[in-house]
């Protein structure tokens, strides 16, 4: 059995964590006059539960609503336990006032899974007890129409079987990984470090915004709060470090660009330091994300930390807590969705065309996401940080072969928050030597026309690069966040 790299080990990461509520529908009235009827849906109950622990998320199960009191009383377990999302198996009918106050009372998204035990009934010998064991989709109708009377309207409508079918639990797992999304930016805490960088108009935003319609908080931070912490890491913490980065990380020879040469010792340690720093930091303050930026004046304290962050960024985004540079703090928050979609989420911007080979490269300097890195990352040591003030290590790798997903997170003249996505392909073939992170993308038929269709809607000039396809998954998040979502190009259009 082959042993498992230290990169593999340092990176592994269980799925983020995501609390569901479920409840199964029924109907008193059938219960005395078909005996056993109701064991029996409760055993597809048990069954339907048992397949969605399996997704990865914590089931909050309440039972079975068969009356408007008992849906009152499990709508409050729900609020108490704060489930991120509720699932409602429809077991068979239910009246939709079995259901309502579950919408009402938890405030969160309803999903409505109506899968049927059997491929079909049995014609020739049906009976209604039978037909009460698969009449899931019966009561949809009703429940989806008295929802949207009651502006509650649903997250979703799943029709499908319960056992044995991918297109109705691919949806479920969908919706789980949205709740993951949901839990972090109820409850999540974001570091916002310096200002924009100077002149970039499409990044500035206003935290009560992010904080008011998306959810996480915004911590007001200085560099100043890093410094104090990246002063005490002692050597012998950082003689660790470094023997940790070089297991990450390739170092070699240099390229045909003349900045990006070997890695000093000196400006490994201080990176190794600084990286070690953040760790500390985002412990200290709570944080499941942080944007930063400093622009520098005359190699002074604050631009030496402040140059030095590629390193320490990386392996924190890597293992889910995104650093965005340029203090981008939209595209914060589109990495760390898309993070905890499963997707990863690199710092990612429109790099030059390829026009022969019909792709695009997308990347970044600074902050990546080394864990969804195609092979192992490699490290450069940089005399110029392009843009910007200072030096020091690069990170620079494509992310993983095949289907990927990118998200802006833009806003709209009247201050409204907008996803931008496309799915595309990232491609195998060389990328420049240059200590930045640089993908091969393609993304529908022609090259220019999409790069146009992606300009015009309007995102920022940054974006989150995920691996996999999520497009539908990030419309269905969009509409329980009440944002607008355009997709600019889907997978094989």
């Amino acid at each position: 059995m082959a042993t498992e790299s230290v990169f593999d080990t340092y990176f592994r990461r269980q799925p983020a964590p995501a609390r569901v509520g479920l409840v199964s529908l029924g109907h008193y009235l059938y219960w005395p006059q078909f005996d056993g009827l109701k064991d029996q849906l409760l055993g597809y109950h048990a069954e339907f539960a048992a397949q969605l622990a399996d997704l990865g998320v914590e089931v909050i199960d309440v039972g079975m609503s068969d009356s408007p009191q008992c849906a009152g009383e499990l709508a409050d377990r729900l609020h108490a336990a704060d489930v991120d999302l509720v699932i409602a198996f429809l077991a068979t009918y239910t009246p939709s006032a079995d259901v309502m106050p579950i919408a009402r009372r938890t405030g969160r998204p309803l999903v409505l899974a109506a899968l049927q035990p059997d491929m079909a009934l049995d014609y020739a010998n049906a009976t209604t007890y039978a037909q009460l064991c698969n009449d899931n989709i019966c009561s949809l109708p009703e429940i989806c129409c008295a929802l949207r009377r009651a502006n509650l309207e649903p997250a979703d409508a799943i029709v499908g079987r319960l056992r044995d079918d991918p297109r109705a639990w691919g949806r479920l797992k969908a919706w789980c990984d949205i709740a993951r999304v949901l839990r972090v930016l109820r409850r999540g805490r974001l570091g916002l470090m310096g200002h924009v960088y100077e002149g970039m108009l499409d990044m500035n935003s206003d935290p009560t915004m992010v904080e008011g319609l998306l959810g996480p908080h915004v911590e007001h931070l200085e560099l100043d709060d890093l410094a104090v912490i990246v002063d005490v890491i002692t050597e012998a913490q950082i003689d660790a470090q470094v023997a940790l980065i070089r297991e990450l990380f390739d170092f070699p020879q240099p390229g045909s660009d003349p900045i990006a040469g070997p890695v000093d010792e000196s400006e490994l340690r201080w990176a190794a330091r600084v990286a070690l720093g953040l760790e500390q930091f985002v412990e200290r303050y709570g944080l499941d994300g942080l944007a930063y930026y400093y622009r520098g004046r005359e190699q002074n304290a604050n631009e030496r930390l402040g140059c030095s962050f590629a390193v320490g960024s990386s392996l924190l985004t890597g293992r889910g807590v995104p650093i965005a540079g340029e203090l981008d703090l939209k595209n914060c928050v589109a990495m760390l969705i898309m993070d905890r979609l499963g997707a990863g989420g690199s710092f990612a911007e429109i790099h030059p065309i390829d026009f022969g080979g019909n792709f695009v490269l997308v990347g970044h300097d600074g902050p990546h996401h080394v864990g969804i890195a195609q092979g192992k990352p490699v490290l450069r040591g940089l005399t110029v940080l392009h843009g910007k003030s200072g030096r020091g290590p690069g990170v620079e790798f494509a992310i993983r072969h095949g289907a990927i997903t990118l998200l802006g997170l833009t806003q709209t003249a009247d201050g409204r928050f907008r996803f931008v996505v496309a799915e595309g392909e990232s491609l195998p073939g060389q990328i420049p030597a240059t200590g930045n992170t640089n993908t091969r993308g393609r993304f529908g038929p022609d090259i220019a026309d999409f790069l146009e269709r992606w300009c015009l809607a309007g995102p920022t000039h940054h974006f989150a690069l995920g691996v996999g396809h999520h497009a539908a998954t990030l419309e269905r998040l969009a509409r329980v966040l009440g944002i607008e979502c355009v997709v600019v190009q889907r997978a094989g259009a």
